[in-house]
């Protein structure tokens, strides 16, 4: 988790205890067919809350005085979850500071695409030595050129092109 979100390394700490959290919340004994968290409060864990670690988020800032053209936001990203309340824990490379809060926005498709790119792992295995080219590097001829080109000139220009122009 900590390598993948490029999160510093002094927050190992932080990872361990939100994928401590994260599967107490979600993963399911066999015995029990429950998880951890039901086994204990006796009743189904809510995970709408979750969200990815590292994600990019918007913490407001509610704990400071702020005067009236003041930040009421910065840019964080996401390192937990508060082990005493219901708050989200984030931090701040520019202040370099962890801070707890309720009122956090999250950037949910900064953290949907970073998981979209690292799902492909046919990408990740590519061979890219360089191999010469055996393509023959011909000119297309006109013909083969108005055979390819004929739907967009029908589409835009509305007519057929004009191969002896």
């Amino acid at each position: 988790m900590l390598i993948f979100s490029h999160a510093p390394l002094f927050l190992w700490a932080e990872a361990i205890d939100t994928a401590c959290f994260t599967q107490n919340h979600s993963i399911i004994h066999r015995r029990f067919n429950k998880t951890p968290y039901e086994l204990i409060n006796g009743r189904k864990p809510g995970i709408s809350f979750l969200h990815v670690f590292g994600a990019l988020c918007y913490p407001k800032n509610d704990h400071e005085d702020i005067e009236k053209l003041g930040a009421k936001g910065d840019i964080g990203f996401f390192i937990g979850y508060s082990a005493g309340s219901c708050a989200y824990k984030s931090y701040n490379r520019r202040t370099k500071k962890i801070m707890e809060t309720m009122n956090v926005s999250f950037d949910e498709l900064l953290a949907m695409a970073f998981e979209q790119r690292s799902s492909k792992p046919g990408l990740q295995c590519l061979d890219l030595t360089y191999a010469p080219s055996t393509i023959s590097t011909q000119q297309p001829s006109e013909g083969e050129l108005d055979l390819l080109f004929e739907a967009m000139y029908d589409d835009y220009i509305g007519g057929q092109p004009s191969a002896t122009g």
